[in-house]
């Protein structure tokens, strides 16, 4: 699991990259490119923990596991949310588009290494 693991971590850095460097280009705002590479950051430990959940979900088949994944996505995001809007003030359009964003390119990636 740690090969596939450290594999998958290396494409996500890569996705968060590019797609941060992206991004920034995008948002011009006061606060807008720190706020994209946090969640950049935050992209990449969320894709490990929720691949790691995935494939920590053994036989369940392919659906649960994807499932099981895309929960922890999820209450990441709605937590990074809150997390943005309360205590770090950072521009919330900015973070929380670049985080679903990257998380949504980064999770195309899952399929392939997922395998049972």
């Amino acid at each position: 699991m740690t090969k596939a693991l450290a594999r998958y971590g290396l494409l996500v850095v890569g996705v968060a990259d590019l797609g941060g460097a992206i991004l920034s280009l995008a948002f011009r705002g006061p606060g807008d490119r720190p706020a994209v590479w946090i969640s950049a950051g935050f992209t990449v430990l969320l894709q490990l923990a929720a691949f790691a959940v995935a494939r920590a979900a053994g036989r369940a088949g392919i659906m649960a596991r994807m499932g099981a994944g895309m929960l922890v996505r999820f209450l990441g995001l709605v937590g990074y949310a809150l997390v943005v809007a309360l205590a770090l003030k950072l521009p919330p359009v900015a973070a929380l588009i670049s985080l679903a964003a990257l998380l949504f390119a980064s999770s195309l990636l899952e399929p392939l290494l997922i395998r049972t």
